[in-house]
């Protein structure tokens, strides 16, 4: 195999478990998956399949029990923690169910945020803040903080906030999770038009079959195991 043919990201035997009470937990059981760059791929399962779990695995957000996560030939288990929080920041875009927004910024605000961090000037990450918050469709809502916004604003916020940065990996877990049908759709159209327009690669876990069917892949999960992957081609 060619550099060139190399999975961007990779996850070989990933084993995790928790520790609960006097038991232990196993959440994902010998999980090997590979993306390409630029792929979009849908994690499916239903409530403790191990979506999640996976999500921040892949994410460098939890560390596996046993097993390697590779992004771009890089193992995160061979990183230094400040190595993975630069990858993080930079490299990789999280979107969550819950939003994860700062109740006492404005939405500009809370999108500058990872820019911030990565120390783009505050000009710099405001006008990259305010050219995303337009193409969400948020042009006019910048300045109102999340408590002024509905859920599908506050997630295209989330969304902006994720690729403040120009990352190269979008993760999103479970995105629709909180919102009403007719806003989920607009929301997963949202992110199948930001990933096509900056060449991103996209992974969302969802129980959700509606919005598990816009990918091109789906990987199904059962148990901390995947049983099923199918290609629908782009």
């Amino acid at each position: 195999m060619t550099s060139s043919d190399q999975p961007f990201l990779s996850a070989t035997d990933i084993h995790k478990s928790y520790a609960l009470e006097k038991r232990s937990l196993e959440v994902l059981c010998g999980v090997s998956l590979d993306v390409r760059r630029g792929e979009f791929v849908a994690l499916r399962g239903t409530s403790g399949a191990g979506k999640s779990t996976l999500l921040h695995l892949l994410g460098a957000l939890d560390v596996p029990n046993r097993g390697d996560v590779l992004i771009d030939g890089k193992n995160l288990a061979r990183s230094s923690e400040s190595e993975l929080c630069r990858l993080r920041n930079r490299m990789i875009g999280f979107i969550f169910q819950a939003y994860h927004l700062l109740p006492e910024l404005n939405a500009l605000e809370n999108v500058c945020i990872p820019a911030r961090m990565a120390r783009v000037s505050l000009s710099e990450a405001e006008k990259n803040g305010r050219e995303l918050l337009g193409r969400v469709g948020l042009g006019d809502r910048m300045n109102h903080r999340p408590s002024e916004l509905s859920g599908g604003e506050q997630q295209r916020v989330a969304i902006a906030r994720a690729l403040v940065n120009n990352p190269e990996l979008i993760l999103a877990d479970e995105p629709t999770g909180n919102l009403d049908s007719h806003t989920g759709g607009e929301i997963i159209r949202l992110l199948c038009d930001l990933r096509a327009e900056r060449d991103v690669t996209l992974i969302i876990a969802t129980h959700d079959e509606g919005v598990a069917r816009f990918a091109p892949r789906l990987v199904e999960l059962v148990d901390g195991k995947i049983v099923g992957a199918t290609e629908f081609g782009t």
